[in-house]
Order: structure tokens, then sequence, then C-alpha cells
């Protein structure tokens, strides 16, 4: 599904990624660990395409594309979805219209999917306008589900959440990746998993209590320095620290 090469990225002329490889299969969700300030939403937002994120070295692919200078409607248009850590409020802009554009051009029932992350009463309202940490990450997902993306990328959804809300986000994210359903893909005699994929964002390593995770990552200083269970990595992390998961990849 995603593959990057060797990449390295500078932002305002720093070099913040140092030679970044990684791949995430189909049908698989992988967590991406590391402290505050290690470069973790510097990559997702490379991976989207935003501006001010300067590929100096690599390459990215999506679903076998080279996408490294493609621009971030073009990469949408491809499947890839992302949810913000802090999205901006966007006034004069309802939360149903955005949802709409979010579809592209796909039929959607904007008030069912509303319904499904108790939703419908903000639909009327200004995107993000006065919205409660919980009910922000109520609106970006409302926006995947429009979209359904193959490739969704979620920086720390559980960011500025409360106990209540988190159970909604996660249930809604695993329904949004097609965890725990089975189906006939073409070509196929028998069921196999869904082929949505994600890349998820977290510093605390919370969401892992709610979503399915196939494989942890970590990220420190800008280089991916270990790859394995999210939750050994989780558990090493709440014991050791990340300086020790360095000290660990280098022996």
């Amino acid at each position: 599904m995603l593959q990057i090469e060797e990449l390295r990225v500078e932002v305002g002329g720093k070099e913040i990624l140092k030679n970044v490889n990684m791949e995430v299969p189909e049908g698989e969700t992988h967590i991406l660990f590391g402290p505050n300030g290690s470069g973790k939403t510097t990559l997702m937002m490379t991976i989207m395409g935003f501006s001010g994120y300067e590929v100096t070295h690599g390459k990215i692919t999506f679903k076998g594309e080279d996408i490294t200078h493609q621009p971030i409607h073009e990469r949408a248009r491809l499947g890839i979805g992302v949810s913000f850590q802090r999205p901006p409020t966007i006034n004069g802009l309802k939360t149903r219209n955005i949802v709409e554009i979010c579809a592209m051009d796909q039929p959607v029932d904007v008030e069912t999917l509303a319904d499904q992350l108790d939703f419908s009463e903000f639909l009327d309202r200004d995107v993000n306008h006065n919205f409660s940490g919980g009910e922000i990450k109520r609106s970006e997902l409302l926006q995947l589900m429009a979209q359904r993306p193959d490739l969704t990328l979620l920086d720390e959804p559980e960011s500025g959440v409360d106990l209540e809300s988190i159970l909604l986000v996660g249930d809604t994210i695993n329904s949004l990746l097609n965890k725990g359903t089975k189906y006939f893909p073409r070509g196929r005699t028998h069921k196999t998993d869904r082929v949505k994929s994600a890349l998820v964002i977290t510093h605390t390593g919370h969401i892992l209590d709610y979503i399915t995770a196939d494989k942890g990552q970590v990220l420190y200083d800008g280089v991916l320095c270990c790859s394995r269970n999210a939750r050994e990595i989780l558990k090493w992390i709440r014991e050791y620290g990340y300086e020790e998961c360095i000290r660990c990849s280098t022996n």
C-alpha cells in the first residue's frame, strides 16, 4: 500500500527526517511511536503532500505509483486520507458541506454517517468552531468516513479526547479500516481481511487500548530505529524510555 525509501525531508532549511524507510502493506495498521519533536507529524504531512515539507532525497510510492511530488488533491483522489491532531477552525464553511466535499463526488448520506458518531447536531455549525477535543475528533472521522480512503493517516487520535469519546473514536477507526470483517476479494475463492491500511501516530500509546495494530515502529530524532509488535514497543518505552530504543536498535 505504502512504501517509503530513503526519505529525507527539510522544514525551513532544517533536516527533520533522515533516511526513513518504511512499508505499510495492504490491510495493515501500523503504529508510529516517538517523543515530541521526533518527526512523526513531519512524516505524515510529507506523505500527504503538504507544502513546506521539502523532500530532498528518496521516494514515496502509494499503490505502486510514485507520489513523491504529487499535490495533495491528487493523493486524496488516489485514496490517502488524514486526521490532524489540531485541525483548524474554518469559519463560513459548514461541517455538512466539508463532509460532502470529502466524498469527492461519491454518493454519501451525511445524516446517516453523522448519526453513527452522534454528531448530527454539529452538521450545520462552522467546521470545528467552538468544538471540544472529542467533537473535533468526531468531525475529522466523519470526513474520513465520507472519503473512504485506502490509507488513513491519524495524528494522535487520542489527544484531547475524554474517556467516553475515545471509545467512540476507537470503534469508528476500526470500522473505517474494516477491522474484524471478512469478504471475498476479486479473483479469490476464500475470505480475507479488508485491504484498508493505516499509519497511526501516537506519543502516549493510549490508542492501542481501542484499536487493533499489526506492527509498531519508533521514530526518534528523524530516524526510524525500531520495528516490531506495537504492544511490545509500548511496554518497552513505558519501562525504559525512548532512548533505550536507540540503544537496542544499534546493538
